[in-house]
């Protein structure tokens, strides 16, 4: 993989990733090296930081970014301590991490929607969530964020898990469960919607953010790091709404950046340029890059409001033990 960590040696220790600090050394030119974890792996869905990577957004903010991947709780862990200065995970987690005491904090609300939803085939007889009554219903494990989404759909339509059958399928096993009518209807990904009907599949689904206020993919740092580093972290956000706004501006300026970011960070898309370039724009561009509060503030801003409601949800679903304050995590604008 491109642009590896050079200043930071990771070793694997009990499952866990351990990291040697230094990457706030100067760069070439007298950058700035700071480095980002990014939730999950190389995937074209993080065109924006490579975008501002590879057209030298970062650089113009005199800032040489590297980054790499690990799971949530990992990421939560390694910016509170300083062992990355940035993190990209979900929402969701950096919550249950600001429950368990974790000094992180969300910079850039980059996803203004969370990614969850209940999708069903069209002859499925669904056209309502009511409808879901007594149907079969997969999740991934009832431990997951989409268990906690339907159990919010069915309870702000009248009903509980007592009226639907739950079953735990597997990640790869789901959508092919959906398709071959194993179960009714799947708690997952909204990506999976369209990827189904991009195949010409006729799918239709109950989005979770219309119920659950929820977020994908945030930017987050420590609050320590934050506090000594303000400078820095609004370079940082500068140049990644500068890449958003680019990709944003028009459709060919979204297959630019896809095309350069299959090319020089996930090679493994080679070949699907113009589904990624559909979904970027459609679904991200057009739909979770943007809200009312963006439009209004710009991308990424941080409706505490609405980062509340998600957290009282999840302490009423027993997803955290204990009370978060919103207000404590998230910066609504750290360019002001």
């Amino acid at each position: 993989m491109k642009r590896l960590l050079t200043a930071l040696l990771i070793f694997a220790c009990a499952g866990t990733l351990l990291f040697a600090k230094g990457s706030s050394d100067s760069g070439a030119g007298g950058t700035k090296k700071v480095t980002i974890q990014i939730e999950g792996s190389a995937v074209p869905y993080y065109t924006p930081i490579f975008t501002a990577i590879d057209r030298g957004y970062f650089a113009e903010e005199g800032l040489e970014v590297e980054y790499l991947f690990g799971n949530a709780a990992d990421i939560a862990k390694n910016v509170s301590v300083g062992n990355v200065e940035f993190g990209f995970p979900n929402g969701e987690p950096i919550i249950t991490a600001k429950s368990q005491g974790i000094p992180v904090m969300v910079v850039h609300s980059t996803l203004q929607h969370g990614l969850g939803s209940t999708i069903f085939l069209k002859d499925s007889g669904i056209r309502t969530p009511a409808d879901l009554k007594g149907k079969k219903i997969a999740v991934t494990s009832f431990g997951s964020s989409n268990y906690v989404q339907l159990q919010v759909l069915l309870e702000k339509n009248g009903m509980s898990l007592k009226d639907v059958t739950v079953e735990i399928v597997g990640t790869e096993a789901i959508v092919p469960a959906l398709v071959n009518k194993r179960v009714d209807a799947i708690c997952f990904s909204m990506l999976r919607t369209f990827e189904l009907q991009y195949q010409g599949i006729d799918v239709a689904e109950f989005r979770s953010d219309e119920f659950l206020p929820s977020f994908g993919n945030v930017l987050v740092t420590g609050k320590d790091y934050l506090e000594k580093n303000r400078e820095t972290v609004q370079k940082f956000v500068r140049a990644l709404n500068k890449s958003m706004e680019f990709i944003a501006a028009s459709k060919d300026n979204t297959r630019e950046a896809v095309t350069a970011t299959i090319k020089n960070h996930t090679p493994t898309y080679a070949g699907r340029e113009d589904y990624m370039t559909d979904i970027i724009s459609e679904v991200y561009a057009g739909y979770l890059w943007t809200s009312d509060d963006t439009k209004k503030n710009g991308f990424g801003y941080g409706n505490v409001t609405r980062w509340q409601e998600t957290a009282d949800i999840m302490k009423q679903f027993e997803i955290i033990t204990s009370t978060v304050s919103a207000q404590d995590m998230v910066v609504p604008d750290v360019l002001k």
